[in-house]
């Protein structure tokens, strides 16, 4: 995955594709209902709430990195 995404981004093409492909629906004549609604609303938040808990930022550095770059004469 390239560097330059972050979360944020990630996330709001993630719900820019899902409003395209449910305006796509609501112009071709599907119904929208309460449990179409609810199925939607579950296919917005799921995946990006997955996206938020697993993609986080760069472990702390270890004590032996830490002690290694302190050792280092340049």
């Amino acid at each position: 995955m390239p560097r330059s995404l972050t979360r944020g981004t990630v996330i709001g093409a993630w719900f820019v594709v899902l409003a395209a492909v449910a305006i796509a629906g609501a112009f071709s004549g599907v119904s929208i209902t309460l449990a179409t609604g609810a199925l939607w609303l579950v296919a917005c938040v799921v995946p990006a709430a997955v996206v938020l808990i697993v993609w986080r930022g760069a472990p702390p550095p270890t004590v032996a990195e830490i002690l290694h770059t302190v050792d280092r004469r340049d």
